[in-house]
């Protein structure tokens, strides 16, 4: 199966597409390209093979990799000086969340003259940019979580306060995204857990945000629904393309879905991330069941609807015995105090951490940084409200 989507963007989608990427770049006249991956990638054959078919079509091909899961602004900072010396014109960004991260960033920044953080996701600050001379965007995700490839910002430490922040520009959203899950299947059993538990939070936290917004509405409900039916399938059997494909396609629609919003999930997470390098996904699944509960009254009706859909039986704990069924079965931890020592967090940094996160405005219930502090103490002990 092979398909040209465009929505939100030109997606082209089937096995194999990776080998239409200078294709790609042509259609968006790139001609002296930056290949951004992270450091692990950049070592393996798959990604050797494709720089290397990448240098007989383009004589000034560039490559940035240093820096891994994560990144902090120094990063991009380091890979728009070589886009520049080297006079790129374009932005081929490949990997998970980090590497189209940086990709996209670095294409962004490669036109502004001020610091990346004064383009936090803030109000009307977008509106600081020089809009010429953006820089066009490939993407192409190596893992089906965050969906950064049909994304209109780039998550980025600042090392300076250790805190991530989502900085944001229509024109972060790539040109051309190239889904292919022919690039997945060696992720490892855990990364695919934690990446799908990644897409299946924003689905879900989409759906769940308040406000009007069918078409949002529509497509997390189906990338929950694609999750359901492909992520155990691809975690016990990581050669299975069509689950590979359904994978990659919910982590698009995850990403297109929640500019409706997120919620408390991804504000918990965050933190956690910037503090403790634990892989965003996973701290996603652990703390998943935790806001869940916490929001119940409020999303009660919606996620009956989301059982309907599922063909689950219609009431909240159906879902919630889904979700801790699923997670057991692809060997997520329940606790918090499963992958972070509990006498190295620090509460009421993380809760104050939390509480202003971005992603706490569109929770369905309002929180305060004493509910935050009291999600973080559950999630360590493993109770739910």
């Amino acid at each position: 199966m092979k398909s040209n989507w465009n929505y939100p963007t030109t997606i082209w989608v089937g096995e194999n597409r990776i080998n239409e990427l200078s294709k790609a770049c042509s259609n968006l006249n790139i001609k002296k390209p930056l290949f951004v991956t992270d450091k692990d990638l950049i070592n393996l054959d798959m990604v050797k093979n494709i720089i290397l078919d990448l240098k007989k079509k383009f004589s000034n091909l560039s490559v940035f990799s240093d820096f891994s899961g994560n990144p902090f602004g120094e990063n991009v900072s380091d890979g728009v000086l070589i886009f520049k010396k080297n006079e790129c014109d374009g932005v081929i960004a490949f990997g998970g969340g980090s590497g189209l991260d940086v990709g996209k960033a670095i294409a962004f920044m490669s036109a502004q003259s001020r610091p990346i953080w004064d383009f936090e996701d803030i109000g009307d600050y977008w509106k600081r940019a020089e809009n010429n001379n953006i820089a066009p965007i490939v993407a192409i995700p190596t893992t089906a979580g965050t969906g950064s490839e049909t994304g209109r910002a780039s998550a980025i430490i600042n090392k300076q306060t250790g805190v991530k922040k989502i900085i944001f520009h229509p024109k972060f959203l790539p040109s051309i995204v190239i889904l292919d899950p022919t690039l997945t299947v060696e992720l490892s059993p855990r990364l695919t857990a934690a990446t799908g538990m990644d897409a299946l939070a924003h689905n879900l936290e989409a759906f769940c945000a308040p406000g009007f917004h069918p078409m949002a509405d529509g497509i997390a409900l189906e990338g929950i629904r694609l999750i359901k039916k492909s992520l155990l399938i691809a975690f016990k059997n990581g050669n299975d393309l069509e689950a590979r494909t359904d994978l990659l396609t919910a982590a698009s629609m995850g990403s297109t879905a929640f500019q409706k919003g997120l919620g408390a999930i991804h504000s918990l997470s965050h933190p956690i991330n910037s503090q403790f390098n634990v892989h965003h996904g996973l701290s996603n699944a652990i703390f998943m069941p935790y806001v869940l509960t916490f929001n119940k009254k409020l999303i009660k009706n919606r996620i009956i609807s989301i059982c309907d859909y599922l063909n689950l039986s219609k009431d909240f704990d159906s879902f919630l015995e889904w979700i801790l069924n699923l997670r057991k079965s692809i060997n997520i931890p329940h606790k918090l105090s499963d992958v972070v020592e509990k006498d190295k967090i620090n509460l009421d940094k993380l809760s104050k951490m939390a509480f202003e996160d971005p992603s706490t405005s569109s929770n369905p219930r309002k929180m305060s940084i004493d509910d935050f502090k009291i999600l973080y103490e559950y999630s360590l002990l493993g109770k739910l409200f």
